[in-house]
């Protein structure tokens, strides 16, 4: 099964990231990109998404996108330490602006295992043109290790709580997904080390530790709206191209450490989400999603795969409404 899902796996790679760089504009609808996330700035919008040294691309409209160079000319010095296998292909960031500069966080890690870390870079300015634009590493905030912890350090989401405290939300398989508080510079975990589980689906217990397991759920993303918090993660699996079974499901609290709920009052630490969108026939598998307010309206920013090609990852945009203060996107066509 390993063997199948790494071709698949280096199949989206070569989708992604097989030819040359090239900053031509290309319609959403080729754009093809996995666990991409945005932001705005000075009219422009910004996405990042998994490729070698962090995948880049520019928008002044979300429906067309120039590919720009990658974060990294180089590879993070420290990343082969972590994963021997490493060789820059850098996965899930995530994106935000706070102490006057951009936080860029990245997981490193081996497919499959939890050899893995999240990294943090920073940059004043997300405007390659700026002279002010450089990308400074500031190397590992959080690292998981086989047999020592049930977790797995990738696909991180930076979010402040209503006290103005920042926590990091991460986590992919095994004992479910993980919230932890960060130091106030946004560089490490909090010397009082809080930590929480936010969501999980039941494991085969007979698994060995180092095994991902069978409780598929990763890519948390928290996005507040009105007095709720809400825990938007992807269920089942992606990177199997046209047999990948991806969705997203969400859950909500009051408080931003949980407990998370979804719509018919369940837990999501017992297996709980209300489904918010699912693939069809002409889409394999929907997910790994970012969410963001612009411009007065609320978007869901996710990849899927296109059977009819080959399930190449492309890039999705939605706006999301909202019912009995529940999101609701319309379904994939």
């Amino acid at each position: 099964m390993k063997t199948v899902l790494n071709f698949w796996v280096s199949l989206i790679i070569s989708f992604v990231y097989g030819s040359a760089f090239s900053q031509k504009a290309l319609p959403i609808s080729e754009t093809i990109v996995h666990d991409p996330v945005m932001i705005q700035q000075d009219g422009t919008y910004y996405l990042f998404c998994t490729g070698h040294g962090i995948g880049v691309f520019s928008s002044k409209d979300m429906k067309e996108w120039t590919q720009l160079k990658p974060v990294f000319e180089t590879p993070p010095t420290w990343a082969t330490g972590v994963a021997p296998d490493f060789k820059d292909h850098i996965w899930a960031p995530d994106v935000s602006y706070h102490n006057g500069q951009y936080y860029l966080y990245y997981s490193v890690s081996s497919f499959a295992k939890n050899t893995s870390a999240i990294g943090v870079a920073t940059n004043k300015t997300l405007n390659p043109s700026d002279k002010n634009f450089k990308w400074e590493d500031h190397g590992i905030v959080i690292q998981s290790v086989p047999n020592r912890d049930l977790w797995n350090a990738i696909d991180p989401n930076l979010i402040y709580d209503d006290n103005n405290i920042p926590w990091l939300t991460f986590g992919s398989f095994w004992n479910g997904l993980k919230m932890v508080k960060l130091s106030p510079d946004l560089l490490s975990i909090d010397k009082k080390e809080e930590w929480y589980t936010v969501a999980r689906r039941e494991r085969s217990f007979n698994l060995e530790d180092k095994d991902p397991g069978d409780a598929a759920l990763e890519a948390p993303f928290v996005f507040k709206k009105g007095d709720w918090y809400y825990l938007f993660l992807s269920w089942d699996y992606c990177c199997r191209g046209e047999n990948s079974t991806y969705k997203v499901v969400v859950g909500r609290s009051k408080t931003v450490t949980g407990p998370y709920v979804d719509a018919s009052g369940k837990d999501l630490n017992r297996g709980g989400g209300t489904l918010v969108i699912e693939g069809n026939k002409n889409w394999a598998g929907v997910g790994h999603n970012s969410a963001y307010t612009f411009n007065e309206k609320d978007y869901m920013v996710f990849h899927a795969y296109d059977s009819a090609k080959k399930g190449a990852p492309k890039l999705k945009i939605k706006e999301v409404k909202w019912e009995n203060g529940w999101p609701k996107v319309t379904p994939m066509d």
